[in-house]
């Protein structure tokens, strides 16, 4: 039997129910694209219940969470986050997280749902060399996320608390309908907005949750907030030029052929994967993650197959019509001598070749309140309004993290 989040009596209710991960989930309210358009212009909540939680706490908390993952956590400050990769010792990538320190000596480890069981029996693997204290939390912790331009405002209408007072990636404990949370100023769409954590509330008693979730709809309510499915999650998230573990990146994906050697702090002293990654990095991979949008009419799917001229060069990750710019975009791994911005190729779409180019990532992303990335470069907001006018369109994927 699937499992539930705290909040899925809404869901039932409200939303249209899919088995992902294991749980029980919505995959859209009123519809994929409406809830896109609503986060881009306004702003959606999201119920992320069913990710991992992990807390690491100890002396040696930090140099067990250093060795295992490749970003430097002896750099986080307190109240501070940053995005890393787990990594197996042939550099392959278990998955990605983010990692806040939340206090002196405790951490806050978020990873992907899907992974939570593997994740878990890994971070045990390796605490026998640590006296490192960890506590999965994942069933016992609910997590939203509140994503827009808008998002601000809501916190403000709920908590009383400023989101421009919280650092990119930073942490706040705030209260919320009177019930202590932990804030976090994160997000996977390309919008601001912030994640926020209610610790002790569990499936069998959901209270503190419910109670949360109600209140940001109706502190949201005159500003246009939406509760916001997988479908809409997974269009959102690949606008934004994120991986989705299981499409993106996988065991058998480097860092190196992701582009994700940002998160890879290769000056620290050890940490699972290292020696793999660098000798790539070294050697130079075969392939490497691109971001690619159809110059001919055609929504690009994962595991499609990608062509120059009739050979076979490489294959969609990810794929999807993009509501926020009215073009199919998808991202997928192709050889570096054809990677290039501009560089052109085929997509094999049913029975079609449809035609594709090379485009830098971010597809889309919100710079500020007047400025937003478009492939890669800065925008003014009325410009970009102009330019890609909002139009109901073929309906996207629905696979999420």
């Amino acid at each position: 039997m699937a499992k539930r989040t705290q909040v899925y009596e809404y869901h039932r209710k409200h939303g249209n129910i899919v088995e992902y991960a294991g749980f029980d989930l919505p995959v859209w309210f009123e519809g994929i694209i409406p809830e896109c358009h609503s986060v881009r212009n306004n702003c959606g909540i999201f119920d992320v219940s069913h990710m991992g939680r992990v807390l690491a706490e100890g002396k040696s908390a930090e140099s067990f969470l250093n060795q295992l993952t490749t970003n430097d956590v002896s750099k986080l400050a307190l109240g501070r986050g940053q995005y890393s990769l787990l990594c197996n010792p042939k550099g392959g990538i278990m998955d990605d997280l983010t990692i806040f320190r939340i206090g002196s000596m405790r951490y806050l480890v978020v990873y992907n749902a899907g992974n939570r069981d593997k994740n878990w029996r890994w971070l045990l693997k390796n605490k026998t060399r640590s006296d490192a204290t960890l506590s999965d939390v994942s069933d016992d912790v609910a997590m939203f996320a509140v994503q827009g331009p808008r998002a601000g405002t809501v916190l403000w209408n709920v908590s009383g608390i400023k989101l421009d007072e919280v650092e990119k990636y930073g942490t706040r404990d705030v209260k919320v309908a009177g019930i202590p949370c932990l804030l976090t100023r994160s997000g996977y769409t390309g919008e601001d907005g912030f994640e926020i954590y209610i610790w002790n509330t569990s499936v069998k008693e959901p209270a503190n949750a419910v109670k949360v979730w109600e209140k940001m709809l109706s502190g949201g309510r005159e500003l246009g907030i939406c509760p916001v499915g997988l479908g809409a999650r997974d269009v959102l998230r690949l606008e934004a030029g994120m991986c989705l573990y299981g499409n993106d990146i996988d065991e058998n994906t480097s860092p190196v052929e992701a582009k994700l050697n940002w998160v890879v702090r290769s000056e620290k002293p050890d940490f699972v994967g290292k020696n793999a990654i660098l000798s790539l990095k070294e050697k130079g991979p075969s392939r490497v993650r691109v971001g690619f949008k159809m110059k001919e009419k055609g929504i690009p799917r994962q595991g499609q197959d990608i062509f120059v001229d009739v050979e076979t060069v490489g294959k969609v990750s990810s794929g999807t019509f993009s509501p926020t710019l009215s073009v199919g975009i998808g991202m997928g791994y192709l050889p570096p001598s054809l990677a290039a911005v501009g560089e052109t190729f085929s997509v094999g779409i049913r029975d079609r070749r449809v035609r594709a180019e090379v485009v830098k990532l971010p597809f889309y992303q919100r710079r500020s309140e007047g400025q937003v990335l478009v492939f890669g470069e800065e925008i003014g907001l009325m410009d970009f309004r102009k330019k890609y006018s909002s139009s109901s369109q073929p309906r996207a994927a629905t696979a999420t993290r």
